[in-house]
């Protein structure tokens, strides 16, 4: 089974992030975006969920999938699939994502003292979150 999850890792913004201050991501439409579910569930509880959970979470309400069964989880994750790198919050929104050491999430903003403390954190890994445009 694969996964998404980081250990004591901090997801930095993309190189062509729009922007140098965290925004809110908006709902277009009656339909809440990715960027929007996955704001919310992490952004309400810091270090409460891991990326394998927010990935999914975001995956069933898109599907309409009421019941996030084990059977539905493990034929999503039998396949790769695309880690919170890809995810608009570090690529468009401004917002870094941190996995603690047990693979649990938060947001910080890039103007924010956190965020450039992870930067600085020599004891933490840092990648960046995927580019939004191909060089």
């Amino acid at each position: 089974m694969h996964t998404t999850n980081y250990y004591n890792t901090f997801i930095e913004l993309a190189e062509d992030c729009p922007v140098q201050e965290a925004e809110v991501p908006t709902q277009k439409g009656e339909d809440k975006t990715v960027a929007v579910l996955q704001f919310e569930m992490i952004l309400d509880q810091p270090y409460h969920f891991t990326s394998d959970e927010v990935i999914f979470h975001a995956y069933c309400v898109k599907k309409g999938l009421e019941h996030h069964l084990e059977a539905e989880r493990e034929a999503f994750f039998s396949k790769g699939q695309a880690c919170l790198r890809a995810s608009p919050l570090p690529k468009r929104y401004g917002w870094g994502i941190h996995h603690n050491a047990e693979g649990k999430v938060a947001l910080y903003p890039a103007e924010s003292k956190e965020y450039e403390g992870f930067i600085a954190d020599a004891s933490v890994k840092k990648i960046k979150a995927m580019r939004s445009k191909k060089k």
